[in-house]
């Protein structure tokens, strides 16, 4: 899976236990109180997992059943995370999710809390959980490890030949899972995922929760929130998916997206001129970058570790995430260009791109949601005709996107309808959303806005990171939180309520080095994010 995964030392899960129902004063008298949740027996026992950047720490587990259809079946493990509150004053449980579907939030929970002012912070229990099948939930999926090692195939089915051997590898990836999973993989989507999110809220001992997603867990989000409208108090969704195009036609939209995304690095490599040397003409640029493509195709470069066409694509699509990679690609762009050095696109590819345990674990939750969530073309034709017509018109993303998801043609589950999050019961929601943004794409952020009628949207102008709410932009989070601190949001006219500036774009000498393995990252804030959301979600 093209993640940067976040790997969450010490999450030591354990056995049911007991909990105390929250304290009789906690937010006495708000509107949303949850101080009225004096619920008996939790079953939710914490024990002392803190890291470097979470001092206080704690983890658990919960257990579910496997078939919410047999709830006295076979049983799964959910691993859960938890930054209790400190202050007097309670708001009761903050769930939050990275995305995805296959990210892992355990970590997240310590950023959250880190990251918000920590007087609002400090009002709730942050909840991270890895959704079944993630991490350190039991069982974790991985269907075919090593899937993503290079070199693969070119993904531009150029020849028959091509086209083969990724359709061979897309059947059997979908074959490996189907043989290792066979019972499992029903279970797998995005509604159970949301009766798990409920199991965990009972279990907390909470008649209602607040939630924070990211991505995928816009999605997440809103299916728990139509399914249970009643046990929602506070919902934050960032960088939102449109669930009208749930799975199909929201990658084919991710692709025109990325292919912006790739044209305005082209143009911050051409302003930047005088660093990495490649020409004011960002066509010219961009021409030079498919040139690097076509010679990579032919004659892959590195020793143990080699990058071909598909790994170059692996190593790019990040910097349509997160503007904070692009100097570390146009140094590797330029060193390969210009000094005929290859040495820092392999470095590249290992820091951001390669794929280990937890990513093969990532992608086998991903495909194993998708695919299962939604339907999907059977027919190969169709596939080719949809992708083909898109490669001519934005084809940096499109055949690398197509074979990502390829698995879902040959899928070996029956299909769910998506579900319509439209919702009218639910308290004020807020909404984030930048106008570039090539993973969920603007008009993804305009459609929920819609449908949630109680939503407030704001919007970052000229953004196009994915994930931008607690990255630095002080303005999104002042919204964020004043809403978790009081629950007032914005009200505007028309589609926006409220408007903030992005982010500079970065520097040249900023580039910073992300590890694919641990997610950490030599910075904070946005790139300490987007170590923990990854890629593809």
């Amino acid at each position: 899976m093209k993640r940067s995964a976040a790997v969450f030392s010490g999450a030591t899960v354990v056995l049911a236990g007991t909990l105390a129902a929250a304290p009789a004063s906690a937010n006495a008298g708000a509107p949303h109180s949850v101080n009225t949740v004096q619920v008996a027996a939790a079953k939710v026992s914490w024990k002392k997992c803190a890291t470097d950047s979470a001092p206080t720490m704690q983890c658990a587990s919960v257990k579910v059943p496997l078939d919410y259809a047999k709830p006295g079946g076979k049983k799964i493990t959910l691993a859960l995370s938890r930054v209790p509150h400190t202050a007097k004053k309670y708001q009761g449980p903050l769930l939050v999710n990275p995305g995805g579907p296959g990210g892992s939030g355990l970590g997240l929970a310590g950023f959250v809390a880190g990251s918000l002012p920590k007087a609002v912070a400090s009002q709730y229990d942050v909840i991270g959980f890895d959704p079944r099948g993630v991490g350190a939930s039991k069982p974790a999926l991985n269907c075919k490890p090593g899937y993503f090692n290079p070199v693969r195939p070119d993904s531009v089915p150029s020849t028959p030949a091509l086209e083969k051997a990724n359709l061979d590898r897309a059947k059997s990836f979908a074959a490996a899972c189907a043989t290792k999973y066979k019972d499992v993989l029903p279970h797998i989507n995005t509604a159970n995922a949301v009766k798990d999110m409920d199991a965990i809220r009972k279990a907390l001992g909470a008649k209602k929760i607040n939630y924070f997603g990211y991505s995928y867990g816009t999605y997440l989000g809103a299916v728990y929130a139509k399914q249970y409208p009643d046990r929602v108090r506070r919902l934050v969704l960032d960088s939102i998916v449109d669930p009208t195009g749930v799975w199909y036609e929201d990658n084919l939209d991710q692709d025109y997206a990325f292919d912006k995304r790739h044209k305005a690095l082209m143009k911050w490599i051409a302003k930047n001129n005088a660093t990495y040397k490649l020409g004011t003409d960002p066509a010219k640029i961009e021409a030079e970058w498919y040139a690097m493509r076509a010679a990579l195709a032919k004659k892959p470069v590195g020793g143990k570790v080699k990058v071909g066409a598909s790994e170059l694509e692996d190593i790019f699509i990040p910097g349509g995430y997160y503007n904070g990679y692009w100097p570390t690609l146009a140094e590797a762009f330029a060193a390969y260009v210009g000094d005929k050095n290859a040495e820092p696109l392999v470095e590249a590819y290992q820091n951001i791109a390669a794929v280990d345990a937890s990513g093969d674990n990532g992608y086998s939750i991903y495909t194993a949601v998708q695919c299962r969530d939604a339907s999907w073309p059977r027919k190969w034709s169709t596939w080719q005709k949809d992708n083909w017509d898109v490669y001519k018109k934005a084809p940096f993303m499109a055949w690398s996107n197509a074979w990502y998801n390829a698995p879902c043609a040959f899928w070996p589950t029956k299909t769910l309808k998506p579900v319509n999050v439209a919702n009218s019961k639910l308290p004020p929601v807020l909404l984030f959303q930048a106008t570039d943004d090539a993973a969920t794409p603007y008009e993804g952020g305009l459609t929920v806005h819609k449908l949630l009628k109680n939503s407030s949207l704001v919007v970052e102008q000229g953004g196009g990171n994915h994930g931008i709410s607690l990255s630095g932009n002080s303005c999104l989070d002042k919204y964020l939180a004043t809403y978790l601190s009081n629950g007032k949001v914005p009200h505007g006219k028309g589609q926006i309520d409220a408007v903030c500036k992005k982010l500079p774009d970065p520097k040249p000498q900023a580039a910073q080095k992300m590890s694919a393995q641990s997610g950490a990252s030599t910075a904070t804030g946005g790139a300490a994010l987007h170590g923990i959301l990854g890629f593809r979600g």
